[in-house]
């Protein structure tokens, strides 16, 4: 072999070398790896300007005022998109912003309008929000042509965006059209179980759909119910939420530790399937176990033990660490499939949950549930030994700090899939890497190891990490499989459909931490979406997020400008206008106050 001739000129150097057993190989060897390591490193690993090393240096250099001028930036956007909305699509739902035409896709009511006003009353925006009340006014529940309203979709975008706005505004109106339409979805409630189908026929009174239901759009409707029974005095709202929580309460949740299952039949109330999930088509119906104990002033105690039980099976079974990167993120199970292996996708929908978590640790006694009359490890009592022995497992940690730990790792990760890519925005499905020479790591499996050695540096999937970068749409075969194994994921669903989940849950860490690094991955994505997304018009969901050629698709949901832009605002906000001990957000970021039954409503309604 022929060696450099300047590693061969100093023989002194060479024999010192040879007298500590290293050879003129080793140093080839060595000299080699480092040019391996450093072409790795500028060719696939993330070159964004984004660096946790240079974060701490930037953040103390904030300029003053700069949060203020962000959160005009944000209501600016607001603007744009609703200016857009009224000019090519109003009073019709949704806006297409490329093609600048309209679609009604959820009853032909003015969903964005209707589903913005709170949002305009949180920005301030007087004249908007005037003129969005039209709809509000003129809207026929009841036209020949809005014979399969959707329950759930119209309970969270329209109803909750009625309660919300009479919440913030005392405007009467508002609270009348909100009983109406509470009113006139009523048949949904027609069932065995008091469970809701999955549409209504809003001419003859009648619901439609099939007999099992889907978790979310059973269960997604007890704060919007029973905030109405509270401001209009009426049971029969009141009831429709009270026989969820029972149902739920009362169902047979041994073979599922105690977490809600995805499918439910509608005529015995009980589970239909195993499979157990945090994302699409589950992900509200756990968000209002919590919600529901807030809201109500915290005498909801079924609905708290819900919440532990749901959150203390995800943190024992669907928790995961990634091979390389070691990321946290939270997947699905079918516990009669495949011998329960978890499919570790990992969905944008399921962004929620770190700011769920957040906003448990920032508001319940974890360490001492008996202030509130529960015993944490005996929640399982009537579940089976092995989920017991979880509950147990994790009562040996401060639950607190888990919770919000758990909350800041997969937080980061959902954080990071938008980073991760070239346009800055997020996918809306990965599936992460599993099994093979380095498989996935259970979380609690990962934390127990910590805590063994001495709980040292951060907590498995907490510490901070570098985004990973780059566009693999013209690399060979050999060269992707390579970099998704270094990013540790690959996209099933390379689309952004403009989603609130990650901003939603990067607001509610930063009010309940103060951490600064929440604002600016919130900023990083606000500048994502204003750079791909923004249309002359509005904005538009962006598909090959993935690539450096995305695409603009011609939608722009309501939940941008009722969720997403909402939280963005409240995230730069310098003052906290909705305080999260008196506010709690419905799953479409409609904010409802906290209430407390009077012993009257108590003795009348049966609640507690």
């Amino acid at each position: 072999m022929n060696f450099p001739a300047g590693l061969l000129r100093n023989n002194s150097a060479v024999s010192s070398l040879r007298r500590r057993g290293i050879s003129i190989r080793h140093v080839v060897f060595a000299f080699a790896l480092c040019i391996s390591l450093l072409t790795i490193y500028f060719n696939y690993l993330p070159h964004t300007g984004y660096s946790f090393s240079t974060d701490v240096i930037y953040y103390s250099q904030e300029t003053p005022g700069v949060w203020a001028e962000r959160s005009v930036q944000v209501r600016n956007a607001f603007l744009h998109a609703y200016h857009g909305y009224e000019r090519f699509a109003f009073p019709r739902d949704e806006l297409c912003p490329v093609s600048n035409g309209s679609i009604d896709n959820f009853n032909g009511w003015a969903v964005t309008a209707v589903d913005s006003l709170d949002t305009m009353l949180i920005m301030g925006l007087d004249q908007e929000y005037k003129r969005a009340m039209s709809a509000v006014h003129n809207t026929n529940f009841s036209l020949p042509t809005n014979t399969h309203v959707p329950f759930f979709e119209t309970v969270i975008r329209y109803l909750g965006g009625l309660l919300s706005a009479y919440a913030l505004s005392k405007d009467d109106i508002l609270r009348t059209r909100a009983d109406e339409l509470g009113t006139i979805l009523s048949p949904a409630f027609n069932t065995s179980s008091g469970f809701p189908t999955f549409s209504v026929n809003t001419i003859r009174g009648t619901h439609d759909g099939p007999k099992i239901g889907g978790l979310a759009e059973i269960a997604s409707y007890q704060m919007e119910y029973a905030y109405l029974g509270k401001i209009t005095g009426k049971k029969e709202h009141v009831d429709r939420a009270t026989t969820a929580t029972r149902n739920f309460y009362n169902a047979k949740l041994r073979d599922h530790g105690g977490m809600y299952p995805m499918h439910w039949n509608l005529s015995s109330g009980q589970s239909k399937d195993a499979r157990l999930s945090v994302g699409a088509a589950s992900d509200s119906a756990h968000e209002y176990t919590l919600k529901q104990y807030l809201m109500t002033a915290r005498k909801d105690k079924a609905n708290l033990e819900m919440y532990l039980r749901f959150t203390s099976h995800v943190f024992n079974n669907l928790m995961f660490i990634s091979p390389n990167r070691h990321l946290l993120y939270v997947t699905d199970s079918n516990l009669y499939m495949s011998g329960n292996r978890p499919s570790h996708n990992f969905e944008h929908l399921s962004c929620f949950f770190p700011g769920l978590l957040a906003l448990g640790a920032h508001t319940l006694p974890l360490n001492n549930l008996e202030e509130v009359g529960l015993n944490f490890t005996e929640l399982a009592d009537d579940l089976l030994p092995k989920h017991k022995m979880g509950y147990e497992e994790l009562a040996s940690f401060n639950l607190a700090d888990l919770h919000l730990w758990a909350a800041e790792g997969l937080a980061q990760t959902c954080y990071l899939t938008y980073a991760d890519q070239p346009t800055g925005l997020g996918p809306d499905v990965v599936t992460m890497l599993s099994g093979g020479v380095r498989p996935e790591i259970p979380w609690m499996d990962a934390m127990q190891d910590w805590k063994a050695s001495g709980s040292k540096g951060p907590p498995p999937g907490v510490g901070d990490k570098r985004p990973w970068v780059g566009d693999v749409t013209n690399r060979n075969a050999r060269e992707r499989e390579m970099a998704f194994a270094m990013r540790d994921y690959h996209i099933r669903s390379a689309v952004y459909q403009l989603r609130p989940e990650t901003v939603e849950s990067l607001y509610i860490l930063y009010r309940v931490t103060g951490d600064v690094k929440w604002r600016h991955r919130g900023w990083a994505i606000f500048q994502a979406i204003e750079r791909e997304a923004k249309t002359p018009s509005g904005y538009a969901n962006v598909g090959k997020v993935h690539s450096s050629d995305p695409e603009q698709l011609d939608s722009m949901p309501s939940f941008f400008l009722a969720e997403t832009l909402k939280y963005l605002y409240l995230l730069f906000r310098e003052d906290d206008i909705v305080p999260l001990d008196q506010w709690v957000f419905n799953t479409e970021a409609h904010p409802l106050p906290v209430f407390e039954w009077t012993q009257e409503e108590k003795e009348a309604y049966g609640v507690p």
